[in-house]
């Protein structure tokens, strides 16, 4: 008999691969369960900072993401009113020696890949698919998780990566959504369709009245994300719909018709009516705990998401291997610092919203914030986020 400690992971995402990966690296044996009918990703494009890269790395996958990626040449916001810039950040060389990494977009489906190819392939990893967890039990003999079939699943820890609707989160907290009346929208562009003053390497924010537009090349230029938000009008439930252009171009009027001629190219849309929680002191109990979007789910304003699950994988592993495989020590380990990271992103993501979509005077005073600012400045401000690497994970950020 084996004396290998086994963990139950919920969910397939960015965040459960990357979870199943780090554990079976600790040589921990992972059933994962998914609800789809097949492990994988919808959506469109994604950003991923250097931080990112730094866990793709020590999982054992940065190559192979960085063959899918575009690396940018800088991130820069405009103002979609006037067409000025606001700012850039330069994202070349001085940048990726900075922070070790580089800055690049890349498909949703393609990270996904990157990190479940390896995952799919690991002896100490197992999957069951069709699986919808709907109960979830905890003591001091281990984890018991039952699916809506009846079968019942037993391991030593459970790691919730089951997204923002999370059931494992509902055993363990029990909180509700922040739904923040924020709706966005999101296509792909075919290059020849896009705008060819719009065929910039990098990640182009059009920050508006209660509104932004966002582009950046997919998949070697050959395609270009689009993502537009705006305030809604109406009480919105969080979910995600099909989409009409009617409703976008209502809500984009009076912007410059560069960005403008953009919301005329995508032939279909999918809207997302978004929501976040609120940070809370504890993800877990017991042997249970979250990551992902079941621990921190948050808005989209500083591309942050799937590189905070990435994150969480990496340093979920180091605090098993630092507590020496105490899985109630470890736990409680990787909550103490990705607690208030994650609740950091959250925060500082609902005051982006704010200065993306200033109007009025608050538009005046956010395009003067970095007028005239060094690059120096950017990287030193920015240093939180970025300089994040797994031989730093396990101290407060």
């Amino acid at each position: 008999m084996s004396n290998r400690k086994k963990a139950i992971v919920v969910g397939g995402g960015i965040g459960g691969a990357a979870a199943a990966l780090s554990l079976a690296q600790c040589d921990i044996e992972v059933l994962l369960l998914e609800q789809a009918h097949e492990i994988g990703e919808i959506g469109a494009g994604i950003q991923l900072g250097p931080n990112a890269f730094s866990a793709l790395d020590s999982l054992g996958v940065g190559e192979v993401a960085r063959s899918r990626a575009v690396f940018t040449d800088h991130i820069t916001m405009m103002d979609a009113v006037n067409g000025e810039q606001v700012v850039r950040v330069d994202t070349g060389k001085e940048f990726r020696e900075c922070f070790g990494g580089p800055y690049a977009v890349i498909h949703r489906v393609d990270i996904h890949s990157s990190v479940w190819e390896a995952a799919e392939v690991h002896p100490l990893i197992q999957y069951k698919i069709s699986t919808k967890v709907d109960q979830v039990h905890a003591d001091e003999k281990g984890v018991r998780v039952t699916d809506t079939n009846g079968n019942v699943y037993e391991a030593d820890m459970l790691i919730g990566a089951d997204g923002g609707k999370s059931v494992v989160r509902k055993y363990t907290v029990g909180d509700g959504p922040r739904v923040t009346g924020h709706v966005v929208y999101r296509a792909v562009i075919e290059r020849d369709n896009m705008p060819e003053d719009l065929r910039i390497n990098a990640p182009v924010l059009w920050a508006g009245p209660q509104c932004h537009l966002v582009h950046y090349p997919l998949r070697g230029g050959s395609q270009y994300n689009l993502v537009v938000t705006f305030h809604s009008r109406k009480e919105e439930e969080w979910g995600v719909t099909d989409g009409s252009k009617e409703e976008v171009l209502s809500y984009f009027q009076g912007i410059h018709p560069r960005p403008a001629q953009m919301l005329q190219k995508p032939t279909s849309w999918r809207r997302w009516a978004t929501a976040d929680k609120n940070p809370v002191a504890a993800w877990g109990r017991d042997t249970v705990t979250l990551l992902g979007d079941a621990a921190h789910p948050v808005a989209q304003y500083m591309a942050q998401g799937a590189c905070m699950a990435l994150e969480d994988a990496v340093t979920l592993g180091s605090a098993i291997r630092k507590c020496e495989g105490d899985i109630r020590a470890a736990f409680k380990l990787y909550e103490s610092v990705r607690i208030p990271r994650t609740a950091r992103i959250v925060l500082s993501t609902r005051e982006m919203g704010r200065l993306y979509h200033a109007d009025g005077i608050e538009r005046d005073v956010r395009n003067l914030l970095w007028k005239n600012k060094s690059q120096d400045f950017f990287y030193k401000a920015i240093d939180w986020l970025y300089g994040w690497k797994e031989e730093n994970c396990l101290v407060p950020r």
